[in-house]
């Protein structure tokens, strides 16, 4: 069937988290706070391994730099405009606008859970194979790990947005959220979206579903692989991974939940949404900083350095 744009809606309205005048000033405090705190941490992340040598050139630290690159988008295509609504009665989105909150929450998160597996394999080869880690992850892979992850979050999010921007959108215009989730806009179309929705859904679960697979595949390899080894290797093995398990159970646990049961009203989804586009990149950085000598010790150096030069 041929599908053309017969949409005469040209803006959305959001409903926010809530309607309670006194919550959302009291969200507009707290939300600009933990925004400002994702953008910075992230970004301190990011600087902090292209600027000392000795985690520019460690693949896990490349990994991570870019994680929290696209932790930084991930925060981003909705989270400000959120943050603005807070001050506003009535919560506008353009057509336009909409699909590109769609197109940008499919893309950096796509390209976030490839990056995640990417993270989990690199620990796998440096703890089950650390003789051969250097080859096996040398700059070149990581480079190509990294092009691979943000290659699938495009064709995945273009294969959400190419069907949802042709839906023809002609009456219903009320998102019950504080952004455009897609399975809350297709419902709008002025025809039967349930077979295409399920299909949509079913994209969206497929990658979260599988990338976690993949994840926790590596992590349990890594520890049948140390079980007979020494007491003290098991407990740096543990140590090790115990973070990249943490950053993954956050960041896939609710992702899987909202695409498992997409049509559920209320609350759960809007929380679950907050949780992995605001809390989640912001506990990254805290997660792998406040648990990594390295960075900790990198991150001095280049506070020494700011205070000698000024």
């Amino acid at each position: 069937m041929e599908m053309k744009n017969y949409s005469v809606v040209s803006e959305f309205v959001l409903h926010g988290l809530c309607s309670s005048q006194y919550l959302q000033k009291f969200f507009f405090v707290f939300f600009s706070g933990m925004y400002v705190a994702i953008i910075l941490g992230n970004l301190l992340t990011v600087v902090t391994v292209i600027s000392a040598p000795n985690l520019q050139s460690s693949p896990m630290y490349f990994l991570l730099g870019n994680l929290s690159f696209l932790d930084m988008w991930l925060s981003s295509f909705a989270t400000p405009k959120m943050i603005r609504d807070f001050l506003t009665d009535r919560k506008i989105i353009s057509f336009g606008g909409c699909m590109f909150q769609i197109f940008l929450l499919h893309f950096t998160g796509g390209a976030e859970m490839v990056l995640l597996v990417s993270m989990a394999y690199d620990r796998y080869v440096a703890i089950c194979k650390p003789l051969h880690y250097m080859t096996m992850m040398s700059r070149q892979t990581c480079i190509k790990l990294v092009l691979i992850s943000w290659v699938i979050g495009f064709l995945h999010s273009i294969s959400q947005i190419a069907f949802t921007v042709n839906l023809p959108y002609c009456g219903p215009n009320e998102v019950d959220s504080f952004f455009c989730d897609l399975p809350l806009v297709i419902k709008l179309a002025c025809m039967d979206t349930y077979v295409l929705g399920i299909l949509m859904i079913s994209d969206s679960g497929l990658i979260s579903v599988s990338c976690f697979l993949l994840v926790m595949i590596s992590y349990t390899a890594i520890l049948l692989s140390v079980r007979q080894r020494a007491a003290g290797s098991v407990t740096k093995a543990l140590s090790t991974c115990s973070a990249h398990i943490m950053v993954v159970t956050l960041f896939f646990g609710p992702c899987i939940f909202i695409y498992l049961w997409p049509f559920s009203r209320f609350s759960v989804d809007k929380l679950l949404s907050v949780f992995y586009t605001i809390f989640t990149p912001l506990l990254n950085p805290l997660i792998y900083t406040l648990r990594n000598e390295e960075m900790k010790t990198a991150m001095k150096k280049m506070r020494n350095q700011v205070v000698t030069f000024h």
